[in-house]
């Protein structure tokens, strides 16, 4: 007889393999026919735009690290939903649990809503797109040839 650890590893062989075998048969089954378009760069849905070696605007992972933060926060007001209206917590507690859970789930909205303030206040939710510098360097080649060669590829 297999121990526990014996069974969460054969679950884990078995996930695995089942892993390998779905991706393998959509390896075999997908389409292979890669145009311009499928190989041209993606990027949040924009076409890129100058340089991509240029420094990000601090405000792009500001505004990703508040948005981790509060999504993960209301993940607490999932189990407080369920135990909120527990009958046997409130019985055992002469009325009080509803009350107390009431009063503690409004303090801890009230912090997040004064760190959203906060937030809010210091600017941090505004999205200033940055500006797209070109190169400096001074090519002798003239921009001409370059705009004929875009339009080559923008034809196929």
């Amino acid at each position: 007889m297999l121990s526990d650890f014996g069974i969460v590893l054969l679950a884990l062989i078995f996930a695995a393999l089942a892993l390998m075998l779905v991706f393998g048969i959509s390896w075999l089954l997908r389409p292979k026919k890669p145009t311009v378009e499928k190989l041209t760069t993606y990027e949040s849905g924009e076409d890129p735009i100058g340089n991509a070696n240029i420094r990000f605007n601090i405000r792009f992972y500001v505004v990703a690290l508040i948005f981790i933060l509060f999504d993960v926060e209301l993940v607490f007001l999932f189990p407080w939903a369920t135990v909120f209206g527990n009958k046997d917590f409130i019985e055992q507690t002469n009325r009080q649990w509803g009350w107390f859970t009431l009063v503690e789930m409004v303090i801890f909205i009230a912090v997040l809503a004064l760190g959203l303030a906060y937030v809010w206040a210091k600017g941090h939710l505004e999205w200033v797109k940055p500006e797209v510098k070109g190169p400096k360097f001074k090519s002798k080649i003239p921009m001409s040839m370059y705009e004929n060669v875009n339009k080559k590829y923008e034809e196929k």
